[in-house]
């Protein structure tokens, strides 16, 4: 009785006035139930009243939902956007929810964020369906990980959130082989299966809501955690173009030459390298040394194999 109670307070949210001949059909009780169910949402509280006559029906006050939740319009307008970003993310079954609250506040959601997990290939877009299936479901992920080294590795984990950060996704999981939390790149996870385990979700071991991601290990990176190192380069101002859209603004320092000088604090992969790398020689480390020397072997190592090719 409950789920035709609520439903028919949904169906009226909707409709605004449905005869009683009408909610007897959709719900296959008599008119004298559905009678019976507007005597027993009135004594709830819910201002739901009947007029008979042509043109009557049963219906809810007109501004019972907006009264009863005390919720502005631009709270209204909030909610809705918050829940169209769910949606946005994979969240498909929240488009329901979503219709529904756009019924319930009689205003439609405004679609202001698209998001697309997927490459260009669409290949992607399965993997991370099974992280979030994983996630909300607390289910054992099992996959092959292949750490900075090239090394792989079998891992059986527990998902908590997925993160994007620094260009980056990551899984921030209770590592079973680290007995650890660790971040988890999700590129390179491969094969990655969702076991039938369900595991309990231990504040003590998983950390609570909130936890500072930086203080978490990236598996496969060595013991990089809140302290990165500041990297500090100089790139030619023919490069202005790409600047901004790499670098944050409070890391990027216009010099009197035009060129420019940036400070960035970030774990050193061989993302990272590879994104100095990428500006040629118009990029110059500064500091610190031994970052400046591992760029130097890797082009000394990039020209071997150009010249060994010869």
């Amino acid at each position: 009785m409950i789920n035709r109670l609520l439903g028919i307070v949904y169906i009226l949210l909707h409709k605004g006035t449905v005869t009683a001949g009408e909610l007897a059909e959709r719900f296959e009780v008599s008119v004298r139930t559905i009678y019976r169910d507007a005597e027993n949402l009135s004594m709830a509280g819910i201002p739901i009243y009947a007029r008979k006559g042509k043109g009557g029906g049963i219906s809810l006050t007109e501004r019972f939902v907006l009264d009863r939740l005390m919720i502005s319009q631009e709270e209204q307008r909030r909610i809705l956007a918050a829940l169209e970003s769910l949606e946005e993310i994979g969240a498909v079954e929240e488009g329901e929810i979503l219709s529904k609250l756009g019924d319930f506040f009689k205003t439609e959601p405004v679609n202001w964020v698209a998001i697309d997990f997927s490459d260009w290939s669409g290949r992607r877009k399965e993997l991370f369906a099974q992280i979030k299936e994983a996630i909300l479901g607390r289910r054992v992920l099992i996959f092959d990980y292949y750490g900075q080294n090239g090394e792989m590795s079998h891992r059986a984990v527990e998902p908590v959130q997925l993160l994007f950060k620094e260009y980056t996704w990551y899984i921030r999981a209770f590592c079973r082989s680290k007995k650890a939390m660790r971040l988890f790149k999700v590129l390179r996870m491969k094969r990655v299966v969702i076991s039938e385990e369900v595991f309990e979700a231990e504040e003590s071991r998983l950390g609570k809501p909130g936890t500072d991601f930086d203080t978490v290990k990236v598996q496969g990176e060595g013991d990089v955690g809140c302290n990165f190192p500041q990297i500090i380069l100089q790139i030619d101002r023919k490069e202005a173009y790409r600047i901004y859209d790499r670098f944050e603004e409070e890391e990027i320092t216009l010099l009197p030459s035009g060129d420019f000088e940036i400070h960035m604090n970030c774990a050193l992969d061989d993302w990272t390298y590879g994104v100095i790398l990428s500006f040629g020689p118009s990029a110059e480390v500064l500091a610190p040394a031994w970052v400046r020397e591992e760029v130097a072997i890797r082009i000394n190592q990039m020209a071997k194999h150009y010249a060994a090719g010869k």
